[in-house]
Formats: structure tokens, sequence, C-alpha cells
């Protein structure tokens, strides 16, 4: 396939040879740090650090560069600017044969890259246990990476991490064999029903010793292969895994039931990796347990804080299981790269852990691993998103109020669509509002959940969106429906509103690469608002139906078809819909 280096990246590669015929001798690892001018379309700054290694006048050497730069195919002017910017000024005719090249081009331009197997851990819910807002962000976020990296060529590995073993199995169980009538399976609301029920067993199990008792004697029997016990088990499992699919698929992300690799599929191994470590000398035993210290990693009062492999009690807790599953992914699955998409109040916790892992041998020198920490989803009090009880939001609860609003505001827009096609958009919106408000954030933030801003028709919304791809796609319609629109000319004239959507659509594939080199989504969110934006201004200087010619009308039914297909694209690579009627 075709690479389509951007118009930036060609006019760096101009930049570089007229630097080389300048200045033979001095040019090496000059950089020449293009950006967008107010008075060209690009403006080169580069001259003032090379002058100064050179001892020369920066502007002189602009004029050196200029001199060794003259206009071509691709240039069309370019002059020095002040104490030696040079502007450049692209000719209007390959701005248009670029975008032809992208508008023809099955991914848009946007090259395949980095092909490493890569891991991405996200959502990571509770079996028995409702998904709550908690969960959002690991979901949409790790979403939205797993799509864009492999869109970029990775061999992308989805890991769901579930917490579907413990001792809170054990206390569940052995609560539902001694409450016969805790009705819970097959119902429509089973896994809330034993989100109920746990909290009961819980709360007896901190009153009642002889119950306590008799749950650690249950979590006994579950790990020793108890048929009966295991049974059960695989019941609350089962119910959990309907559960989890009824929201991945109201959330619209690619998990599957294949992704998901519980703590249970690591329990068998647990004592291997505890020995394995005790005998490379990386963790040693202290007060009964099995620990790995750290010099940097202390209490309050100046102790050394351990990372636990092994309780006193001989059990193991969350750090064994993640050290196992890194070193399944790095030595079964052979990753090159693992990716754990959890809330920035984990990263002294996965700190200890890679570092365990690597002074283990389990994350090679060749294996990158990084947390992709993200802040939290907080309420109009500027506190964690809770309802008004202090309990988590249900996903569940939050989708219905989303998509209330969401229908509201599609009636309010256009009140005589079909009612069957108003609750599709209603999902699609309000799903989208939900999802766009959660990536149009910075990752590493956190942000206040404000239904009422996320369907708004303006501003930096998913619905916003939505609805300048649909308003695009309609113009398309009605231009398919006229005659008169011809093949491209060789010979055009941009205005400058075309001129500025015009860069803005060739900035895509940087875009994209950008978003899978810092793992930051919102870039690609800011992206997708500025080409919305950009076409709206364009569109309303530029007559596109009315256009004054055939060739003029030509030009501008490009820009409008490569603008439907990038929002749709950018939109599909965050996992948002983007509907073509509105």
């Amino acid at each position: 396939m075709t690479e389509i280096p951007s118009l930036a990246d060609q006019l760096d590669a101009r930049l570089r040879r007229a630097l080389e015929v300048a200045l033979p001798a001095g040019a090496d690892g000059v950089e020449p740090q293009l950006r967008r001018s107010e008075h060209a379309d690009f403006q080169a700054n580069g001259s003032f650090a090379l002058a100064r290694r050179l001892g020369t006048n920066p502007r002189e050497l602009a004029a050196a560069v200029v001199a060794a730069c003259p206009p071509d195919d691709l240039l069309a002017a370019r002059e020095v600017s002040g104490p030696g910017f040079i502007n450049l000024t692209l000719r209007d005719g390959a701005i248009i044969r670029q975008l032809a090249r992208r508008a023809e081009h099955p991914r848009l331009g946007v090259p395949l890259g980095d092909s490493r197997l890569t891991v991405v851990e996200y959502s990571q819910p509770n079996i028995a246990k409702e998904m709550h807002v908690g969960h959002l962000r690991t979901t949409v976020i790790g979403d939205a990476l797993a799509r864009i990296l492999a869109f970029l060529g990775a061999q992308v590995v989805r890991q769901n991490h579930l917490g579907d073993w413990g001792t809170q199995f054990g206390m569940l169980i052995q609560y539902l064999d001694e409450h016969p009538e805790a009705g819970w399976h097959g119902t429509q609301q089973g896994v809330a029903a034993l989100n109920g029920l746990y909290r009961s067993a819980r709360e007896l199990f901190d009153q009642d010793p002889a119950f306590a008792d008799r749950a650690r004697a249950r979590v006994v029997t579950l790990q020793a292969g108890d048929p009966y016990t295991v049974s059960r088990w695989r019941e609350i499992v089962e119910e959990s895994m309907r559960y989890f699919r009824t929201i991945y698929d109201q959330l619209g992300v690619l998990l599957t039931d294949d992704d998901a690799v519980g703590e249970s599929f690591y329990n068998p191994v647990l004592e291997q990796v505890a020995e394995e470590l005790e005998q490379k000398g990386v963790a040693v035993r202290s007060e009964g347990a099995l620990c790995v210290f750290f010099d940097d990693v202390r209490g309050p009062e100046g102790q050394q804080v351990p990372l636990i492999v092994r309780k006193r009690d001989g059990g193991f807790g969350y750090a064994a299981t993640d050290l196992a599953a890194i070193r399944y992914r790095t030595a079964t699955l052979g990753a090159e790269r693992l990716l754990y998409v959890v809330d920035a109040r984990q990263a002294l916790h996965l700190r200890m852990v890679f570092e365990t892992a690597r002074r283990a041998g389990w994350i090679p020198p060749s294996v990158e691993v990084q947390h992709v920490a993200f802040g939290t989803v907080l309420g109009s009090d500027g506190r964690p998103f809770k309802t008004r009880s202090g309990d988590n939001v249900p996903l569940a609860t939050l989708f219905e109020d989303a998509i209330a609003k969401a229908r509201a505001t599609i009636v309010e827009k256009d009140g005589h669509q079909k009612a069957g096609d108003v609750e599709i958009l209603a999902r699609e919106v309000g799903i989208g509002a939900v999802k766009y408000a959660d990536l149009a954030t910075s990752r590493t933030k956190d942000y206040v959940f404000d239904l009422d801003r996320m369907v708004s028709l303006s501003g930096n919304t998913g619905v916003y969106l939505q609805y300048a791809h649909a308003r695009v796609r309609s113009v398309l319609r009605r231009l398919a429906e006229m005659d008169g629109a011809g093949d491209l000319p060789d010979d055009v004239s941009l205005e400058s509103s075309e001129r500025a959507l015009a860069l803005l659509l060739d900035d895509f594939s940087r875009v994209v690469i950008d978003v899978g080199e810092t793992l930051e989504p919102h870039r690609l969110c800011t992206y997708l608002y500025s080409l919305s934006q950009a076409f709206t201004d364009f569109y309303e200087s530029c007559p596109v139906l009315r256009a004054e010619s055939s060739d003029i009308r030509a030009v501008r039914r490009l820009l409008c078809s490569l603008t439907a297909d990038t929002l749709q694209r950018g939109l599909d690579l965050l996992g948002i819909a983007a509907p073509d009627r509105l």
C-alpha cells in the first residue's frame, strides 16, 4: 500500500535538500520545525540554532536556504520573514492533488507503522458486581487505544483482567447455600441481585465469626476444586459474563468473552511464580510473608513498603496475579509491548509490579511496558461521581440517562423522524456523547460528568461531531442528484476557507500517528472538532450546491467527501457511531 506523505512532510524534505545545497557542511541534524502561519501555509524556524552554531546571521542563513529552494510543482512561493523565519506557500493544484490521493486511499493515507504484538489490558470488572462509573474510563480509553493501535499496524491482544477469584467467592457461595430463598439466577437483574447478596454476605462475615469460618472453609474447597463449589462459582461467572456482554454491546466496545482472562486463570501457577521469585533472590521472606522491597518506596516513617507476593497465611493477593499475568503475556503470548489502562491511583502498585517483573527477567529489555493512567470522573460537587446515597453509579443507569437526554435533543432538532429511527439514533448519540466527553478530556485529568453539556449541539461534544458528519453526508446526497460536477480541474484557485479545510484534512495521518505514540486520544478529538469547525467556515463562505462552475463544484465535492470520510474514520477509531442522518 503506497504511503502518502503529508504536505508538511514534503515541505520538510524540500527544506532539508535546500539546506544541503546552501550549507553542505553544516546542515546535519537541523530540524526545520514547520508550523502553521497566518501569512503563509507554513513557516519554518530552524535557522536561529544553526546560525548560532555557524556564527552567522539567521536572516542571511534563511535567505541562502530560500535561494536553494526554488518554486516547483509543490511550492508556489517562499520568502524570508522577520529575523530569520521562512514563509512557505503551497500551490493550489498540489493541495488538491494531495487530497485526491488521500480520498482514493483505503486508509485515507495513514501508513502502517508499529507492528509489535501489543497487549492492552482494560475494563477489568469484578465478577458478581455491577459495572459502575469507575469502569467507564478504563473501558472507553482502552478500547479507543486498541482500535487506533490496530489501525496503525500493531498486533493487538485485548485482555480483560476479571476479578473472579478470592475470599469473596467463598463468602458469597456459602451465603447463597445458607439462604436458598435468595433468588438471583436467571433474573433480568441477576448481577445487581448478586451485588446486593454479596453485601449481605460481607456484613454477616464481619459480624458472625462462625459464618466467617464457614466462608473461609468454602474458599479452601473452591481452591481445591470441589465439584459442587466450582459449579456454583461457574454459575456466578456465567451470569456475570452475560451481564458484561450487555454492557459492552451498549457501549460499543470490542471486548468479547475471548478477551476475558480472569484471576482464576493464573491461580494454578501462583506458587510457581512465588518460588521462582524467591529462587532468583527477587523476593525474600519477611515476618512470614514473601515480599519484594524497593529502596525508593517507603512509608510515612521511612520504613520500606514491600510488594507482598504471598501473605503470611499462605494466600496470594493481586500482586501475585499481576506478576503471573506479565509472565504469561511475555513468555506465552510473545508480547512486545504491554499497556495497562488503569486508574492513576494504582501507579505505585503497578510500578512495583513492573520493577519486580523486570528483576525476575519476565520483562526483558526489548519489551516496553507502560501504565496508561487516567483521572477520575467527578460529580458537579467536584468529588468522585456517586449516587445521592453515596454508591457508585451503575453504568446501565448512566446509559439510560444519556439515551433519554439524547432522545430529547434529537426530537427537539427534528420532530419528524420515525420512532424506530429516533430510538436507534438516541442510543448512538447518547452513548457516543458519554464516550466522547471521556475521550476528549486529557486522560490524565479528572473531568465533571455533565449530561446536559455532553449532549449539547454546540461546543466540543460528540453530538456536535455526529451532526457535522450527518450534515456533510446530506450535502453529498444532494450533490449526487445534480449534474455538472465533472473531474477535478488541472488548474484551481482556492479560497482561504477551502485552503484551511484542505490543510486540516491533510493532517489526519499526522494526528493518528501522534495518538498512537502518545496514547492520548483527546488529540484526535481536538482534531475532529477543529475539522468540523473548518468545514462550517468553508460551507458558509463557499457555495457548494450553487458553485459558479462544474470545476469549482468538483473541487468542493472533493472537500466535502474527504471531510465526511475523515470524520467517520476518526469517530470509528474512537469507537463512536457516525450516523449518515440526524
